[in-house]
């Protein structure tokens, strides 16, 4: 099992790796297509620093301006934790949409645990109150859910020290999904609000920059805002075996679709469990700004959401 512990690089499954090998022989088209979804620059609220105030003043002088990683990273399928079979050939990706930041490569750590058998020990079951809005997310980390607090009993009640931990929407909740990213405000409530409802509208944005004033923008973007966009959703549907209209009707199809078409955002997310940091006490690993994130895009039909919690032990 390997664990990012960070919210804009992430892993792919062994099984979408192998597909996008099979399909455009390596995963740097798909991850591009998602660059293309989410251009730097696009007009992302969590890029508005002077509106973080969450973060110190000293802190803005350095803070990237990456919310279009982060999209890029949910929307993406990356995940912070895989399990891969290590008797398959084939690399393990790390992919890192936000690898530099002016220029200065930025650090990144991993945990790897190795085993042999899986062996489930606990179980229970956590409702998550929800909104009536259609577009939400909710910050699974908060105290007031107990997610956390039912991690960490079952964590000390069965004494696991290497494991896993996943969290799952229950089979009747639909319209939803769970990520692992960071769960700012402006990130959360507007930039993926946004492209919830029209997937493709950052890109679009980018597009009307270059049709508003072609004078101020190359000739290489002028043809990206023509052609690359269009290209680039046709072969995003492809790759997720979608149907697709013609070329010149799709991007205004998808200002339409649900993001569900076009997102590959999953049920499940998996948490990693060592004692790495105190031997024979388990606990998560986790990133700083990492946290389990509930995301649906249409309302719920109760006021709150069931989560499946389950505590696995490796040997």
């Amino acid at each position: 099992m390997y664990a990012s512990q960070h919210s804009t690089a992430g892993f792919l499954s062994q099984r979408l790796a192998a597909r996008l090998h099979a399909r455009f022989g390596g995963v740097h088209p798909y991850i591009n297509l998602f660059r293309t979804m989410f251009p730097e620059g696009a007009g992302y609220r969590h890029d508005q620093l002077e509106l973080r105030h969450e973060l110190a003043e000293e802190q803005k002088k350095v803070e990237p301006t990456n919310a279009d990683s982060h999209l890029a990273f949910i929307t993406g399928g990356l995940r912070a934790c895989v399990t891969d079979d290590a008797t398959k050939p084939g690399p393990v990706y790390l992919v890192d949409l936000d690898g530099t930041f002016k220029g200065v490569p930025r650090r990144r750590v991993t945990t790897i645990v190795g085993y042999d058998h899986e062996e489930e020990v606990g179980r229970t079951t956590i409702d998550i109150p929800v909104s009536a809005h259609p577009i939400d997310a909710v910050n699974l980390r908060g105290s007031k859910l107990g997610v956390y607090d039912a991690v960490s009993e079952l964590i000390k009640q069965h004494g696991v020290t290497k494991g896993r931990v996943r969290l799952e929407l229950a089979l009747n909740e639909q319209h939803a999904s769970l990520t692992v990213n960071e769960y700012e405000t402006l990130l959360m409530q507007h930039d993926l609000a946004e492209v919830l409802q029209h997937p493709m509208r950052f890109a679009t944005e980018k597009i009307k920059h270059v049709w508003n004033d072609p004078r101020a923008v190359p000739s290489k973007a002028r043809a990206y805002a023509k052609y690359d966009i269009p290209h680039a959703v046709n072969r995003l549907l492809d790759a997720l075996g979608i149907d697709a209209p013609l070329i010149e009707r799709l991007v205004a199809r998808s200002l339409e679709a649900p993001a569900s078409r076009f997102m590959r955002m999953r049920r499940s997310v998996d948490l990693l469990v060592s004692d790495s940091a105190a031997p024979g006490t388990g606990a998560l690993i986790e990133g700083t700004y990492q946290t389990p994130i509930l995301v649906q895009w249409r309302s719920a039909k109760t006021p709150a959401r069931r989560l499946e919690v389950s505590l696995s032990r490796f040997s």
